[in-house]
C-alpha cells in the first residue's frame, strides 16, 4: 500500500501533472514516519522495560509497536494532507 502511494506519485509527476504546492510527497511522509517511530519506539522500549523488568519482552513490545504505528502514522499523514483546512 505504501509502495503504491510512492509509485502512483511518481507516475503522475512523469505524466506532466503539476504538483500540488501545499502537498507533501509520499516519500516525505514515509521518512517522517520512520524518524518519529524511532523516537516513539525508544520510548516504548524504556517504558516496557521499566514495567516488565525483562528486556526480551520489552523488545518484543517495542518491535510490534514500531511496525503498527509506522503504518498508522503514514496513512494519518496522507489523510491530513488531503484536508485543505488550515493550509
Amino acid at each position: 500500500m505504501i509502495l503504491n502511494q510512492i509509485i502512483f506519485s511518481k507516475k503522475t509527476q512523469h505524466k506532466g501533472f503539476e504538483d500540488d504546492k501545499n502537498s507533501e510527497k509520499p516519500i516525505r511522509s514515509v521518512l517522517k514516519a520512520l524518524s518519529w517511530r524511532v523516537v516513539g519506539t525508544l520510548d516504548t522500549l524504556v517504558v516496557s522495560y521499566i514495567l516488565t523488568g525483562e528486556i526480551a519482552l520489552a523488545t518484543s513490545i517495542a518491535s510490534i509497536d514500531f511496525i503498527t504505528k509506522l503504518v498508522l502514522y503514514f496513512f494519518h499523514e496522507r489523510i491530513w494532507n488531503k484536508i485543505k483546512w488550515g493550509k
